[in-house]
C-alpha cells in the first residue's frame, strides 16, 4: 500500500494520524474524543430530540380507521377486541368522543359505525337531536323513527319490551330476578325524572319513602304483586293516576294510617309526575310504543329534532327516556347481536342532576353484559361537570364516567380548554399539545387514547362517506349565494 501524508499503515488496517492514536493495543483509533453525554426524560419529552422514534401501532384488527401519523402505519379500531387483547390495558369497551364542533367527531363515529358492520355490530342512536344520522340511515334503506310535539310517534319508557315474552314459562325464582332487573330500571329511571325537577332551587326529593311508594304501585299495576302469569305494560300516566287514586291496598301496604296521609306524604312526588306527563314532552312519552324495532336492519336511529324548540331540559328528559328505554330492549340481547349504541349531546342528560348522571352511569355499566359498544358524544370533558355545583356528589359522579371508559376520542380543542383537558385526562404537555394544535389544524384528526397508549390520527374517508358525514350542509343550503 502507497504511504499517504498524514496516515500510518499497520497489520492490514489503515489508521489516521494524530490525536486518534497509534495502531497499538490500547492506543488505537476512537469514534469519539468527546465523553458521551446522558439525558433524562419522560416518554413524552423524548420525540422532541429524537422524533423518528414512535409508539407501538394499534393492533391490526376490526375497523380500519385511517393513518396513525406517529408510527407511519394504518390504525384499527377494534373496542371489544381491545378489551380481550392482554397486550392493550383496555377494562371496558365505552367510547367517550370528544371535540369542539367542525372537528370532526360525528364523521368518526359514523365511520366507525360503518365500518365495524362487517364484523358483525348494528347501529342504534338513541336520540339524535341535529338528525345528523338521517342521511346515513337512509343510505342504509332505514327510515329513523321520529318523536315530538303533534306527531304520531310515540315512545314508553317503562316499557317491558323484550321481558314481556315468555314470561309465562319462567320460573318463581327466574320471574323474581327479571322483576329485580325491570323494576330496578324503572326506578332508575323515575328516580332522574323526579330529580330533574327543581323547588326553589333544589332538586324535588326522591327518598326512600317515595321509592317504596313508587315500587308498590308499579308492582300493582304490573300484575307482579298479584302474581300474573303475564305483565301488563305500565305507562307514566298510569302510575300517575294510581297515585292520586290511593286505593286501600296501596296505602295499607306503605304502612299510611290514612288516604288522607298517604296524599299529603306524596303531594310533591305526584305533583312531579303530572308535571312530567302534562308539560313540554306531553304526548311523547306516555302511551304505548308506536314503533316496533327492527333489529335486522344495520341501523335504529330515533330524531329528536322536532325538540329542538324546547330547550336543552327538554332534550336532557327525552335522551333519559330513549337511555332507559334502550337498556330495556338490550338486557336481553343475544349473544350475537351486536350494536354500537350512539349517545349524542349526552351532557344535555347530565345536566339534569344527580340522579340522571346515576342513570347514565348504570347504562355505561350495561356494555359488560350485552358486550354492546356504548359511544358516548360531548363536546368537551369539562361538560361532564356541569351536572351540579362545583365539589358536589354529581360532580363527582360524572367525573368517574371518565373510567367508565377506557377509550377516549380527542378532537381538536380551543388552547383555552387546556387546563381541564390535562386536569380530568392527565393527557402531558406533547398529547395535550396535539389536541389544542394540531388536530385544530385539520378536520378529522384525533387522539386516541387507548388504555395508556396514545394514538395520532387521521381519520380517512372515502368520498361516499364524505357526503354521508357531512354536517355543514345545513349552512350551505341556508349560505346566500355569492356574486
Amino acid at each position: 500500500m502507497t504511504r499517504r501524508s498524514g496516515w500510518r499503515k499497520g497489520e492490514g488496517s489503515v489508521f489516521p494520524a494524530g490525536t486518534v492514536g497509534l495502531p497499538q493495543r490500547d492506543r488505537g483509533w476512537a469514534a469519539a474524543s468527546a465523553p458521551v453525554s446522558r439525558w433524562r426524560m419522560t416518554s413524552d419529552q423524548a420525540p422532541v430530540l429524537w422524533p423518528f422514534l414512535v409508539g407501538s401501532a394499534s393492533p391490526t384488527g376490526g375497523a380500519l380507521i385511517g393513518l396513525d401519523l406517529q408510527s407511519g402505519t394504518a390504525f384499527y379500531a377494534d373496542p371489544a377486541g381491545w378489551v380481550l387483547d392482554p397486550g392493550v390495558r383496555v377494562a371496558n369497551p365505552n367510547v367517550f368522543v370528544f371535540g369542539k364542533p367542525g372537528r370532526g367527531k360525528s364523521a368518526t363515529v359514523k365511520a366507525l359505525l360503518l365500518r365495524l358492520m362487517p364484523f358483525g355490530y348494528r347501529a342504534l342512536v338513541l336520540g339524535d337531536p341535529k338528525d345528523e344520522y338521517e342521511p346515513l340511515c337512509r343510505a342504509l334503506g332505514v327510515q329513523p323513527f321520529r318523536i315530538g310535539p303533534g306527531l304520531p310517534g310515540r315512545i314508553n319508557p317503562l316499557s317491558l319490551g323484550p321481558h314481556a315474552r315468555g314470561w309465562m314459562s319462567l320460573s318463581a325464582m327466574e320471574a323474581k330476578a327479571q322483576s329485580a332487573v325491570i323494576f330496578g330500571r324503572w326506578l332508575t329511571l323515575i328516580r332522574a325524572l323526579v330529580g330533574s325537577q327543581t323547588v326553589a332551587g333544589r332538586p324535588v326529593p326522591f327518598g326512600p319513602t317515595e321509592e317504596a311508594v313508587t315500587a308498590a304501585a308499579l308492582r300493582t299495576l304490573t300484575g307482579y304483586a298479584a302474581a300474573n302469569t303475564r305483565l301488563t305494560e305500565v305507562t307514566l300516566p298510569q302510575l300517575w293516576q294510581h297515585l292520586h287514586q290511593a286505593p286501600g291496598q296501596l296505602v295499607d301496604e306503605c304502612r299510611y294510617r290514612s288516604r288522607r296521609h298517604f296524599l299529603d306524604d306524596t303531594r310533591l312526588l305526584r305533583d312531579t309526575l303530572g308535571q312530567l306527563v302534562t308539560g313540554t314532552l306531553a304526548g311523547l312519552f306516555d302511551a304505548p310504543t308506536s314503533f316496533t324495532v327492527d333489529w335486522a336492519a344495520p341501523i335504529q336511529s330515533l330524531s329528536l329534532s322536532a325538540l329542538d324548540g324546547l330547550g336543552d331540559q327538554a332534550i336532557g328528559t327525552a335522551l333519559l327516556c330513549l337511555n332507559s328505554w334502550g337498556r330495556g330492549l338490550r338486557e336481553t340481547a343475544q349473544p350475537a347481536d351486536l350494536r354500537v349504541v350512539v349517545r349524542d349531546e349526552s351532557w344535555k342528560q347530565l345536566r339534569l342532576g344527580l340522579d340522571a348522571v346515576k342513570a347514565f352511569d348504570a347504562d355505561l355499566r350495561l356494555s359488560r353484559s350485552t358486550g354492546d359498544l356504548q359511544v358516548a358524544v360531548a363536546h368537551k370533558p369539562s361538560d361532564l361537570l356541569t351536572a351540579g355545583d362545583s365539589g358536589s356528589q354529581a360532580v363527582a359522579v360524572a367525573k368517574d364516567l371518565l373510567h367508565l371508559a377506557d377509550i377516549k376520542i380527542l378532537h381538536g380543542q380551543d388552547p383555552a380548554v387546556a387546563d381541564d383537558l390535562d386536569r380530568l385526562l392527565g393527557l402531558g404537555p406533547v398529547t395535550l399539545d396535539l389536541v389544542t394544535r394540531w388536530a385544530m389544524a385539520g378536520v378529522g384528526r384525533a387522539v386516541w387514547c387507548v388504555g395508556d397508549r396514545h394514538h395520532q390520527v387521521q381519520t380517512v374517508l372515502h368520498p361516499a362517506e364524505r357526503a354521508l358525514t357531512d354536517t355543514n350542509q345545513t349552512l350551505r343550503n341556508h349560505r346566500p349565494a355569492q356574486s
